[in-house]
Order: structure tokens, then sequence, then C-alpha cells
């Protein structure tokens, strides 16, 4: 059983939660030192040393904090949003009651001089005052740290959501690559079998024999490889001549084939079977509907980082109007260059001076893919 990928998971990873809250409260306790220094605070190293403890508290706190928060991370973001800004509160006023014990219940006599002191116990509800005092402006922290936490966890989101549709994407590419990949192959069979019937009825056997093996031999090169896959340009001339040679059963008086290709060209990587229906509506086109003998050409040639390669035939009747929409042919060369290569794949044709048609594919060059 093959499980889907993933897409990574949701919300943003402990690492970098652990480092924002790290962060955070480093900034924390530089900037209340820094104050602490200015201000002339008696008894500093007194004063660092709890520092230290209600920071490591308000680290452990955070750490809780965000272990919270993570239970809402499948959760639309105005639900994740009330709850960060809710479940601040409680843990600003611990933080704040852990702050008001270690500086103010804890050993005080270390710090402050004898008329706070007596400020602490004589004025009514000092403890109190002092502690949601403190729990506001750490509400107001735990706040800030909570936005970072929502903004990071949604930019996660949002890339997961990217990772996911560049995902379905690739995959409703493929399918369509397949679908017309897959078009070429009963397309052709059809066409041969076709002729095949004929060689049979004409009492041909022996011309009928050769192009099953001929066919057999078509089928067992194009069938091996993956729809997806590039092949080397030698090898999709290759199958084209075995294309050729079928046809040349029928034709054998008729039809003749030249390959100009550069040697330097025949690896480069193209879709396999990209050829074939340029070769069929040849044969369709320019032998089929004449008496007269007919070359079939097929050449290539490098422009830059692209790859032209023409196919062309000198047939006297070339396809016209009346034969646009009968086929899949050169529709359905066009959509595989379009979804295999963008832009960079286009097609061209039309009738040539002189006589014949011509169809020109463009395409970038790959070397490496095949």
């Amino acid at each position: 059983m093959t499980n889907a990928p993933d897409d990574g998971e949701r919300g943003i990873s402990p690492a970098i939660a652990l480092y924002s809250i790290l962060g955070f409260w480093l900034f924390y306790a530089v900037l209340v030192t820094l104050r602490a220094t200015v201000m002339g605070f008696d008894a500093p190293y007194e004063l660092a040393a709890r520092r230290a403890i209600v920071t490591v508290i308000g680290i452990v706190t955070t750490w809780i904090f965000y272990l919270m928060l993570r239970r809402f991370d499948t959760k639309p973001l105005s639900v994740r949003v009330v709850a960060a800004f809710s479940l601040a509160a409680p843990f600003a006023l611990a933080m704040a009651s852990a702050n008001f014990y270690m500086f103010n219940v804890y050993d005080p006599v270390n710090i402050f001089t004898d008329g706070d002191r007596m400020k602490f116990r004589s004025e009514e509800h000092f403890a109190l005052i002092q502690i949601v005092e403190d729990a506001i402006s750490r509400y107001f922290f735990l706040s800030a740290w909570a936005a970072l936490y929502l903004a990071l966890s949604y930019a996660s989101e949002v890339h997961r959501t990217e990772r996911r549709a560049a995902r379905l994407e690739r995959a409703a590419q493929q399918a369509e690559l397949r679908s017309l990949r897959y078009q070429v192959n009963p397309h052709f069979l059809f066409n041969t079998l076709n002729s095949l019937s004929t060689l049979v009825m004409r009492n041909k056997p022996d011309e009928a024999e050769k192009m099953i093996l001929s066919l057999s031999n078509f089928y067992r090169t194009s069938l091996t490889g993956d729809p997806l896959d590039d092949v080397p340009l030698a090898e999709e001339v290759h199958l084209q001549q075995l294309y050729l040679d079928i046809e040349g059963v029928r034709f054998p008086e008729r039809l003749t084939s030249v390959i100009d290709i550069p040697a330097d060209l025949m690896t480069a990587c193209v879709p396999g079977l990209i050829l074939q229906p340029l070769v069929e509506n040849a044969i369709k086109y320019g032998v089929s509907r004449t008496s007269s003998p007919v070359q079939i050409r097929i050449t290539a040639r490098a422009d830059g980082d692209l790859l032209h390669i023409n196919v062309t035939d000198n047939g006297d009747q070339p396809p016209g109007d009346a034969d646009r929409g009968s086929g899949i042919g050169l529709a359905n060369v066009r959509d595989r260059l379009t979804a295999r290569f963008g832009d960079q794949g286009r097609i061209a044709y039309g009738p040539r001076e002189g006589g014949g048609f011509s169809v020109l594919i463009t395409l970038p060059i790959i070397r490496q893919s095949c």
C-alpha cells in the first residue's frame, strides 16, 4: 500500500517555536537588565540571579502556552487568534505571580529598604495590585509572541497549501500527458490494422506477414518505456523508421524516406512518439492520395537552446480546410508540447512552396532526462 505524500506538518515545528521563545525571553532579560543598570538599583547581582530564575520560569510557561496553542493548529485562523489572546491572560497572570514572589516575598531584605517593606506590609491589596499591573505588561509580552507564532504558523500553512497545489498540478499534468500519449498507439494501431486488412483482402500474404512483423517490432520498442519519459531523438527516429517500414509494405513504389539529423542532436531528449502523428499525417495526406512517388523527410536543427524538428512531404494533395478536425494528429502534438514545455513547445504547419506539406515542432534542447 502506497501512502500519499505528506505536504508537511501543520503549524510550526517545536524547534522553531523554542527558538522564538528563547529569543523573546533573551530580549526581555537584556532589556530589564539595562533598565536596572540605568536606574542604579542596589544589589545588582542578587537582582540578576532572581531575574534569571524569572526568565527560566517565563520560558517554561511560554513553552506550555505553545503546547496549548498547538492544539488549535487545525482550526480556522479566527479561532486560533481568539484562543491565543484568551490563553495569554492566565499565563501572564501566572508569570506575574512568580515574578512578585521572587522579588517581593522571597527574602526581600537583601533588596528592598525598610520603607519599601513597610509599604508592602501596610498598603491594602498591595500584592494584588502589583501582580495585576505586572500581569498586564506580561500579557502584551505574551500576546506579541503569540502574534509571531500565528504569523509563522499561517506562513507555514500557506507554504503547505502551495506544496499541495503544486503536487496536484504535477499530478494533473502527468495525467494529461499520459492521456495524450496513450491516444497515439490506438490511433496508429487502427490505421495499421486497416492497412493489414487491405493486404489480406488483396491476397498478399507475404506483405501482410512482413507488416505484422514490423508492427510487432514497433510495439515491442514503443511500449517498453513510461509514457511520461522522454527518449533520445535517435530512439524516436528509429521508431518512425519502423513505422515507415510498415507503410512501405503498403506503398512499395510510392514511399521513400530521408532522415537528415546531425549526430550531435540525436542525443537530445524528446517526448516519446511525438513524431508519430506527423509521419502518419504525411502518409495519410501525402502518400495515400497520390499515385506519384512521395518523399518524406525528417530533419532537425539547433537554434540556440531550441530544437527544431521538421517533417515534410512533397505530395501533390496536401491537407486543406476540409481535413481539419479529422483525428487526433496535430492537435495531440500541440497539446503534448504545451503540457510538457509550456510556451517553449510550439508547432507550426502548412503547405510548402512548390508542393507538399510541412510540420515544424519546436522544443527546448534537453540532454539529461532520457
